[in-house]
């Protein structure tokens, strides 16, 4: 019997590429007959960013210490106080999106609370702190499956962990994202005083270490010489870790941009339903990034027939082709900045249009769903056997 009621977990319930992949697999698996409901601690009461056709439940968060190692440990203890109640442990998987929910499900397999779970690693972080890196692992180790949306992330599993991992990608809602404007196309851009033909080149995702903001806005420096009609925008932001030293850094760099600096728009994070017309709004999508899950923005962009400009790094090369983006060394500003001049050329961008809504039409939701189901089977709880 296929199991039917399943619990995933996620550690925000504001825009983030892992909380949209738990939303969205939420919703497809709802498609496909499944009882599913999508978890995630909620300080602010606001509930998550957007509707769904999933069940969700905002689980009550309590007030967490400065540092991302206490912010952590008690969004944990969060889950786990909630899913202590008997009444909330009716579920037949249970599926962890992140480190915080899976070290919470740990804590709940080791008391015997729950058989066992599944862990999507969409990425593995970089902690200075030595208890961090400790919960990292155990929100690995402890998981009895584990799923990753990029090769690049299973062959480390294998490497470091000696442990398999099932592929399942990513996916993108192509009735949301698609060239077709809307009437939110000129609320945006009445919102962010978009110039008139003028070339936008977009990054989501705030500013992070891992984004490559900095040489981001360096690259921009150079290509504004040549462009100085041209706007950067920067858009989102929502995480729960620390990236002040980073956007200190960001800043330091800005202060010396001069006139090019007034053409950097930060929207900080946007109402979801103006996220169509902001990828419509862009000349390109600038993704420069050192560490990626997936890249979901990668898609997303496609999908609304803008070109694409990646780090010649895994995970873009695992499904992108050597036609498929504008590639560049993300080490290099220099070389991110032709690319996003070459993104400009009125002879490429149509096949690079052409190829990155077809790119987009393989990658579906209900696929990704489908490719957890031999693993939720594996997990199913014994009591609902």
């Amino acid at each position: 019997m296929t199991p039917s009621r399943i619990a995933i977990l996620t550690h925000s319930t504001n825009p983030r590429g892992g909380v949209v992949h738990a939303l969205e697999l939420g919703d497809a698996l709802t498609r496909l007959g499944y009882d599913a409901t999508v978890f995630a601690p909620d300080p602010t009461g606001a509930g998550f960013f957007r509707g769904t056709l999933c069940a969700t439940v905002a689980v009550a968060a309590s007030a967490a210490g400065g540092d991302v190692r206490a912010l952590v440990e008690a969004r944990a203890a969060d889950y786990v106080r909630h899913f202590q109640r008997p009444e909330n442990r009716r579920f037949d998987v249970w599926h962890a999106q992140d480190g915080i929910s899976a070290n919470a499900l740990a804590t709940l397999k080791e008391r015997g609370l729950i058989h066992g779970f599944a862990r999507t690693v969409h990425h593995v972080d970089s902690f200075d702190d030595e208890r961090l890196r400790a919960l990292q692992l155990r929100a690995i180790t402890a998981a009895d499956q584990l799923f990753v949306v990029g090769r690049v992330w299973g062959d480390w599993l294998a490497r470091k962990l000696g442990r398999e991992a099932c592929y399942v990608g990513n996916g993108v809602d192509r009735s949301r994202f698609s060239p077709t404007p809307d009437r939110t196309d000129g609320e945006l851009c009445a919102r962010l005083n978009l110039p008139s033909g003028a070339p936008i080149f977009l990054a989501l995702g705030g500013i992070e270490e891992r984004k490559n903001t900095v040489r981001l806005l360096q690259a921009f420096q150079i290509l504004w010489l040549e462009h100085p009609s041209a706007r950067l925008v920067i858009a989102g932001g929502a995480s729960l870790l620390d990236h002040n030293a980073y956007r200190a850094r960001f800043a330091g760099v800005l202060a010396h941009c001069g006139a090019a600096g007034r053409a950097l728009i930060r929207t900080g994070p946007l109402r979801q339903k103006l996220l169509p017309a902001l990828y419509r709004a862009a000349t390109s999508l600038v993704c420069p990034s050192i560490k990626e899950g997936f890249g979901l923005v990668v898609l997303e962009a496609m999908a609304s027939g803008v070109p694409v400009v990646a780090s010649r790094l895994p995970p873009f090369t695992e499904y992108l082709g050597d036609d498929d983006a504008l590639w560049c060394d993300p080490y290099d500003a220099a070389s991110i900045a032709d690319a996003m001049l070459r993104s400009l050329d009125v002879a490429r961008r149509p096949p690079l249009i052409a190829r990155g809504i077809g790119i987009a039409a393989r990658h579906d939701w209900s696929g990704l769903a489908r490719a957890h189901l031999a693993a939720y089977e594996k997990l199913r709880e014994p009591a609902h056997a």
